[in-house]
């Protein structure tokens, strides 16, 4: 049905199959996809593919002021993974171009599930990471869940879309500020007994460091309105 390949190994014998997906995180120059382009090539030129998906980041529009952002906005990462992340979304396109397929861009948001949610970082009670000191004085954060990712994509194998582009996030851009009030309630609901990091040894040990990605409220329109997409996260 589809392929998800690991470009640190990319060379495979058999014939490439009618759909593929890449979601490495790209942090090496230049991205894997260009350092691999003709082994890639040659190993999908005689098969049965149809059209290849990349699952990029919403990182690749940079600092928009707030902005409603849809995908038809400029991109201007600004930080150098987006830089990564964007070329690597121009090297898996030129790759489709020459092979004469369709090629989809999913930039997803922050991604979010089982074992990697504010809830198991607040249970956890470890020191944050610096990319989580950063988003903390984010006012919006677009984030997605992993079933979400998987329900889009779905949905793109059963019935190929019409454009190329798509935000795949959630309706609710919030601050993480927010997201870890309304965690630290569901946790105190849950274990009552259970000794939390308090609101304010959390904020002091979030530092005020700027963050490269940006503010922006990122549009899903085009997910819903063209991939069928109703949230599974959002249902009651």
């Amino acid at each position: 049905m589809g392929r998800v390949w690991d470009l640190h190994s990319p060379c495979e014998e058999e014939a490439a199959p009618g759909h593929g997906v890449s979601c490495s995180p790209f942090r090496c120059k230049p991205p894997r996809t260009l350092r691999h382009e003709e082994l890639l090539r040659s190993s999908m030129i005689d098969g049965d593919l149809r059209w290849l998906c990349y699952l990029s980041s919403t990182s690749v529009y940079g600092d928009c002021d707030g902005e409603l952002v849809d995908e038809d906005y400029p991109t201007n990462p600004k930080s150098e993974s987006a830089k990564l992340r964007l070329a690597s979304e121009e090297g898996w396109s030129n790759l489709a171009h020459n092979l004469g397929i369709s090629l989809l861009l999913f930039r997803l948001g922050g991604i979010y599930g089982p074992g990697r949610s504010a809830v198991d970082t607040i249970i956890k009670q470890k020191p944050m990471s610096e990319g989580q000191k950063r988003r903390k004085n984010r006012k919006y954060t677009s984030r997605i869940h992993v079933d979400d990712i998987c329900q889009a994509l779905m949905a793109t194998v059963l019935a190929p879309p019409p454009r190329e582009v798509y935000n795949i996030v959630d309706d609710d851009p919030a601050p993480r500020e927010e997201v870890f009030e309304y965690a630290t309630r569901l946790v105190e609901k849950k274990w009552p007994g259970l000794k939390l990091q308090s609101v304010e040894q959390r904020q002091k040990e979030w530092s005020n460091v700027k963050n490269p990605r940006g503010e922006k409220r990122l549009c899903n329109a085009r997910m819903k309105r063209e991939l069928g997409v109703q949230l599974l996260t959002n249902q009651d």
